[in-house]
């Protein structure tokens, strides 16, 4: 099949998505509060590392994948070679989460592993586009308790979760895909920011 062989509708349909998209990161840009937001994020990540902690990330489905891929942006690199930067993604550990599924609950697949991993000084970053996974409540509330800084990524909905987390970005946007894509860019944005604030390149 070439290009030529898809209809214009199809066409017209991956130009709406793309609008669409356009259109979510354009509602982001303008609201001051979510840029604020990110920015105080990475703010207090690179606090906590300065003072020797780390970062702990969970989140379920596609928010599963993308607490692995910001993860990995700090552990390895983002922008420039550099030191790792300790950070957790609470979602590949499958001996770990189904053991803790099956004695406990999926309620508690996060929870218990903050309170195996977490100390007092880490940051705990959420992610959730409904704001009302309970998995990620129970281990919000758990964090806290713990003196673990909380902080999420959700979407218009997550009310609930707002009020578990220190800081909050809420994503101008009701549909999950695009909610999804201002996350990992909200994400990127606060790896360059702490990346740059601990290395000065």
């Amino acid at each position: 099949m070439t290009v030529l062989d898809v209809s214009n509708l199809q066409v017209e349909a991956v130009a709406e998505y793309f609008r669409d998209s356009r259109d979510a990161l354009e509602r982001s840009i303008r609201e001051r509060s979510v840029l604020a937001a990110i920015a105080t994020i990475a703010d207090v990540i690179t606090t906590a590392y300065r003072r020797g902690g780390k970062l702990l990330i969970a989140g379920n489905g596609g928010s599963a994948a993308d607490a692995q891929h910001i993860a990995a942006e700090f552990i390895s690199r983002f922008r420039f070679n550099r030191a790792p930067l300790p950070a957790i993604a609470l979602t590949t550990d499958t001996s770990a989460l189904t053991a803790i599924g099956n004695d406990y609950g999926f309620d508690r697949v996060f929870e218990r592993q903050i309170l195996g991993l977490g100390r007092p000084g880490d940051v705990f970053l959420a992610i959730s586009t409904s704001g009302q996974s309970s998995n990620v409540l129970t281990a919000l509330r758990v964090a806290r308790d713990a003196g673990i800084t909380t902080v999420g990524l959700t979407g218009s909905r997550g009310v609930a979760m707002s009020q578990l987390c220190d800081l909050v970005v809420v994503a101008p946007a009701d549909d999950t895909a695009l909610i999804q894509q201002i996350h990992i860019t909200a994400a990127h944005a606060i790896c360059g920011l702490v990346e740059q604030a601990m290395f000065g390149r």
